[in-house]
């Protein structure tokens, strides 16, 4: 696989940490992620795939991107790869149940399964478990926190945007 490279970039949702190698993009963490990805031959610096990846976040953000065309290369066991890989179906502004994404994998009674897979994802974002909810329709665990999640599925259209309370007083 060789050298995994990473680097910090700046995002609205915090500092994100991304990491490529040769294979493909390997991670994306938040400030404070909840299962970070093992360090063991990862150096800081460069690789062009960094910077396609830096380049379609960013574009993301701006709210110009609603897919991404980046090479993958997640770690994880093959059930956990069929969970990440079928997040890319839930399309750009929609979300599902961990039911419905059990359903997507085949496995409709591997809802608690695929609930542990989704939030071991190494790609978020990229890969959007950030779509899953509950069945009904609450914002569930996501390993870059609530608020993230929230953030993610406004930007996207899928929330309307929270409006700041209004002051009584003014």
């Amino acid at each position: 696989m060789g050298t995994i490279h990473y680097r910090r970039i700046a995002s609205p949702v915090g500092a994100l940490t991304i990491a490529a190698s040769d294979a493909g993009l390997h991670a994306i963490e938040f400030p404070s992620n909840r299962h970070p990805q093992p360090r063991g031959g990862w150096r800081e610096g460069d690789h062009p795939l960094l910077d396609q990846a830096q380049a379609q976040l960013g574009e993301y953000f701006a709210g110009k991107r609603e897919t991404f065309d980046l090479p993958l290369a997640p770690r994880g066991t093959p059930f956990q790869r069929e969970v990440w890989f079928a997040l890319a179906s839930i399309p750009y502004g929609q979300t599902a149940s961990y039911a419905q994404l059990a359903l997507r994998v085949d496995r409709p009674a591997a809802t608690r399964a695929v609930g542990a897979a989704n939030g071991r994802n190494p790609l978020p974002i990229v890969l959007p478990c950030h779509r899953v909810i509950g069945a009904d329709g609450s914002l569930t665990g996501f390993g870059g926190g609530l608020p993230t999640k929230r953030f993610l599925l406004e930007l996207e259209g899928a929330l309307p945007r929270e409006t700041p309370a209004t002051d009584l007083f003014s």
